[in-house]
C-alpha cells in the first residue's frame, strides 16, 4: 500500500496489487469488435442458462451504468434489499430485472450504447486511486475492498462475459495472454478466503500453478489468523494443485465444478488441502 494511506487497512495477505486500469479500454475494444460481428441469429443463442447473447450483453450495460452512478456521479437512488435478502439473492434478482427489461432494445441501440458508455468506464478506472478503499469483493473477503482490487474484480467480469459470447457463438477462449494473465491472478486472490475454514498448521502452505503463457504460480500460507498470499517462500508446499488455463478460468467462474477440474488437475502432496482448495470461486455465486 502507498505511504500516503496511513489509515487505511492493511491488505497484504491478498497479495501484491494488480494494476488492470489501464487494460479497460483494451478489453472494451475487444468486446465491441466481437459484437459488431455479430450475425441477427447469433444474438438469439444462448450464452448461459435463461440468458441469450442479447440478455448478457445487456446485463454488461448494467454493469457499466451502476459502476459510473456509484462511483464517479455519487448517485444515491436505485434498487435495495429486500428484507432478508441475500448479497447473492440481491444481485441475481436486479440483474434479471435489468436484463429482463432491456429485451425490448434492439441488439444494434445496444451495441452502440455499450461503446459509449464502456468507453467512459475504461477512462474512469484509469484515473482511479487503486490504493483508496472502494466496493466490498465478496469472494475474497474483504470489505471495503482496495481500488485495485475493485476494479480488478470489475475487469475479470467484463473479460468473462465476452467468453462466455465467443462460446455462444462458436470460438474458443481468446488467448491473447495479457489480458488473460490479470483475470487469473485476480481470480486467484480468492484462494485465502476459499480455506478460511480449513485449519493448519502455521506455515502450511498450498501452491497452485496455472500453466501457459497467461499462467503462474500463486502460494497461500496458513499463518494462524488465516490464510495469506504475501510474499510467499514454499520449498514444499503441503499440497500442490496444477490446472491447465481452461480449466482454471472455468472453475474460477463456475463454467465447471470442482470435482471436473480435480479431474484434470496435476495434484501432489495432500489431497483434502488439494481439494479444498479446488472450491476455489471468484464470481458472486
Amino acid at each position: 500500500m502507498n505511504a500516503q494511506h496511513n489509515d487505511a487497512p492493511s491488505h497484504a495477505w491478498l497479495g501484491a496489487p494488480i494494476d488492470a486500469r489501464p487494460l479497460f479500454a483494451q478489453e472494451q475494444a475487444a468486446l465491441m469488435a466481437i459484437l459488431r460481428g455479430l450475425t441477427p441469429a447469433d444474438w438469439a443463442k444462448e450464452a448461459l442458462p435463461g440468458w441469450t447473447v442479447r440478455d448478457l450483453a445487456a446485463h454488461v450495460l448494467g454493469d457499466f451504468y451502476g459502476r459510473l452512478a456509484r462511483d464517479r456521479d455519487a448517485h444515491q437512488e436505485g434498487p435495495s434489499f429486500a428484507p432478508g435478502e441475500t448479497l447473492e439473492t440481491f444481485i441475481h434478482r436486479i440483474n434479471r430485472e435489468w436484463v429482463d427489461a432491456h429485451r425490448r432494445v434492439s441488439p444494434a441501440a445496444l451495441t452502440d450504447t455499450l461503446d459509449l458508455i464502456g468507453g467512459q468506464v475504461a477512462r474512469f478506472f484509469e484515473a482511479t486511486d487503486p490504493d483508496a478503499p472502494s466496493l466490498g469483493v465478496s469472494w475474497a473477503g474483504v470489505d471495503p475492498a482496495p481500488m485495485w482490487l475493485d476494479s480488478a474484480r470489475d475487469f475479470t467480469e467484463f473479460w468473462t462475459h465476452r467468453q462466455q459470447i465467443r462460446q455462444a457463438v462458436g470460438r474458443d477462449t481468446d488467448p491473447e495472454p495479457h489480458l488473460l494473465s490479470v483475470v487469473l491472478d485476480t481470480f486467484m486472490r480468492a484462494l485465502p478466503h476459499t480455506l478460511r475454514e480449513v485449519t493448519a498448521p502455521v506455515g502450511t502452505q498450498v501452491q497452485v500453478r496455472i500453466e501457459g503463457p497467461a499462467g503462474g504460480t500463486w502460494t497461500v500460507t496458513a499463518t494462524g489468523e488465516g490464510w495469506s498470499l504475501a510474499d510467499p517462500d514454499a520449498e514444499r508446499p503441503a499440497a500442490f494443485i496444477g490446472l491447465d488455463t481452461e480449466t482454471a478460468w472455468r472453475l474460477c467462474t463456475r463454467g465447471i465444478q470442482p470435482d471436473t477440474a480435480l479431474a484434470r488437475a496435476h495434484i501432489k502432496g495432500d489431497r483434502q488441502l488439494a481439494e479444498a482448495a479446488c472450491q476455489i470461486v471468484s464470481i458472486v455465486y
